[in-house]
């Protein structure tokens, strides 16, 4: 058996939980408003996430992303100068993904995070979503860019899971072969057939017994490991 050396986890749904406090969507719908020069706010909101739907089944179906400028010259506010874009387009992604919801690390996020890279682990994070900033932006002031030496994000690259260049990617960015690697992530469908495919050593999945229950697993998206708290990632045999 291969020896594992890198792990690489997924955000939304693994590493980062999304919370809805209403007080926090509410000041990013605000702040939205502002940047674009919108009065009615709620009426602004429900115009992007108009537009925003018929972007979203392009990603899906093409498994592409669009970075911050094209995302909203294109597709969500092309009647704006280019200019005006430019200099709002990073903000305008990350406040949009603020109003659904504040994220934080899974409880015993951080613990799995330390633990692995002081096991001597590399670790990287493979990610689909919107926004080029706000996850560089996030390690660097939470102080966790120093355990990961891997970044990849559809947003940058313009590919999205289950696209296994995404993983190829970040093999290279390790410095490992795909089957020295491990991948921890909650969603069958894109994470555990993008993983597969891309010859990923391993596959995680962090799933919720209830949540679980409702799923299909086929032998195309069947992961080698099943946890429901995230800390009994440590106790797997394969990470020891």
């Amino acid at each position: 058996m291969v020896k594992i050396e890198g792990v690489f986890f997924d955000l939304g749904g693994t590493l980062r939980i999304a919370e809805h406090v209403p007080e926090h969507e509410q000041a990013a719908k605000a702040r939205m408003a502002a940047l674009a020069g919108a009065d009615d706010v709620e009426g602004f909101i429900d115009m992007v996430e108009a537009r925003y739907a018929p972007y979203r089944d392009w990603a899906l179906s093409e498994n592409k992303e669009s970075g911050d400028y094209e995302l909203w010259a294109k597709w969500l506010l092309p009647e704006l100068p280019e200019d005006k874009l430019q200099s709002i387009c990073h903000e305008m992604t990350y406040q949009y993904r603020q109003v659904k919801g504040l994220r934080h690390v899974v409880e015993g996020g951080l613990e799995v995070i330390k633990t692995l890279h002081a096991r001597g682990y590399k670790l990287g994070i493979i990610s689909n979503l919107i926004g080029e900033q706000e996850i560089p932006d996030w390690l660097r002031s939470d102080g966790l860019e120093q355990y990961f030496d891997a970044l990849v994000l559809s947003s940058v690259c313009h590919i999205r899971k289950p696209d296994p260049k995404m993983y190829w990617l970040g093999c290279e960015q390790l410095g490992l072969k795909p089957e020295q690697c491990v991948s921890v992530a909650d969603n069958l469908s894109r994470d555990i057939t993008g993983a597969k495919a891309a010859g990923i050593g391993a596959n995680v999945l962090f799933i919720s017994p209830e949540k679980l229950a409702k799923k299909t697993i086929t032998d195309e998206n069947r992961p080698d490991y099943i946890v429901h708290r995230f800390l009994d990632i440590l106790d797997l045999p394969i990470l020891q």
